[in-house]
């Protein structure tokens, strides 16, 4: 199944469907509501929610149908009781160490590294993303994302396989600067991740895909590719990387997790900055495609409560307060300077 959440009207609420060709189809109504209309709530009911949404897309009891041009989708999953992200694929992070001017550590092929996500913080496509004000260096990271359908704990990889209810496209945006300054603490990421991360445009069901095969995966930023690669080239897989999470934690129906990206699957890899105004495509053919527009701050300052120039523990950059200029400038760049859009410092950690 490709589950959708979407909006039919101007004033409805979101509303659980399933896509249909070019048409979506309200489950809820479809089942006289029998089947709930939030996908959290689907999830949680399980194989009995599974199979009556199977047995209505043959058969539905209300069939109350919206052609998808007419609808708004959104999250598919708008409020997942939790995310974290990996950092899984092995060429991105010796990237990373490269930058460094430092080997991989062992460390990293003992135990698949994550963060925890802000679950809050969810978008969905054509949703526009907000630049946060303390950042110069704003970055999109194309990844897999995989939904759990099954409550579990201490899992073998084999178990946590079977909990995996299906995929979707995940952009995990990242505010390098400020997720630099964090990590060399040895802590975070958090304000370098925390303000936005976009879903959907489908939650496609894992009987559909087989992710070593059907998951290429391409970024394009205005049209033009930046990014390409194939989720195959993971060096852990979600099996694996669930039973690690679920190791004296429980994990329960509706938790996110992300694959990291590949190599070369953001900005940073290939020392190219997105701006304001951006469009931000990601593509993997089975999962639709996923596109944002991103936002203009209306205002600049740093994170940085050792400084008192404003008065508040911050300090404001020295354009005019609350007031960006048409042309955007990272924090360094001459004024007036137009060159490529790289990075003039020394490289970020991740």
């Amino acid at each position: 199944m490709k589950l959708v959440t979407f909006i039919a009207g101007q004033n409805s609420q979101p509303r659980l469907g399933v896509v249909l060709g070019d048409q979506v189809l309200d489950l809820n109504s479809a089942t006289n509501n029998k089947l709930p209309s939030q996908m959290l709530s689907f999830l949680e009911g399980g194989e009995a929610c599974i199979k009556s949404a199977q047995k209505t897309i043959q058969k539905p009891d209300n069939p109350t149908f919206y052609f998808l041009k007419n609808v708004r989708l959104k999250a598919p999953l708008p409020h997942p009781p939790a995310l974290k992200d990996f950092f899984a694929f092995e060429e991105h992070a010796v990237a990373g160490s490269q930058r460094r001017g430092e080997p991989l550590p062992p460390e990293w092929y003992e135990i698949p590294a994550y963060y925890k996500g802000n679950h809050r913080e969810i978008y969905g496509p054509e949703d526009d993303i907000p630049w946060p004000y303390y950042t110069r260096k704003l970055d999109y990271e194309c990844e897999i994302a995989c939904v759990v359908g099954k409550k579990g704990k201490n899992l073998t990889p084999e178990e946590a396989a079977d909990t995996i209810f299906g995929y979707m496209i995940f952009n995990d945006f990242s505010a390098r600067d400020i997720q630099k300054k964090e990590m060399m603490l040895r802590m975070g990421p958090t304000k370098g991740k925390d303000f936005a991360n976009a879903f959907g445009p489908y939650l496609v069901t894992a009987d559909e895909v087989n992710p070593l095969q059907d998951f290429s995966m391409q970024a394009r930023v205005n049209g033009e590719l930046w990014s390409e690669g194939h989720f195959k080239n993971q060096f852990w897989g979600f099996p694996l990387m669930i039973s690690h999470v679920s190791q004296e934690e429980t994990i329960y129906p509706g938790d996110i997790f992300g694959s990291g990206t590949f190599y070369k699957g953001c900005g940073l890899d290939l020392n190219r900055w997105i701006q304001p105004g951006d469009t931000i495509e990601l593509e993997v053919p089975k999962l639709g495609i996923l596109r944002n527009r991103i936002g203009t701050p209306k205002e600049q300052r740093e994170l940085n409560y050792n400084k008192k120039d404003s008065g508040q523990g911050f300090a404001r950059s020295p354009r005019r307060e609350g007031v960006i200029s048409k042309r955007w400038e990272p924090w360094g760049s001459p004024s007036g300077a137009r060159g490529p859009r790289v990075n003039p410092g020394r490289d970020l950690l991740i």
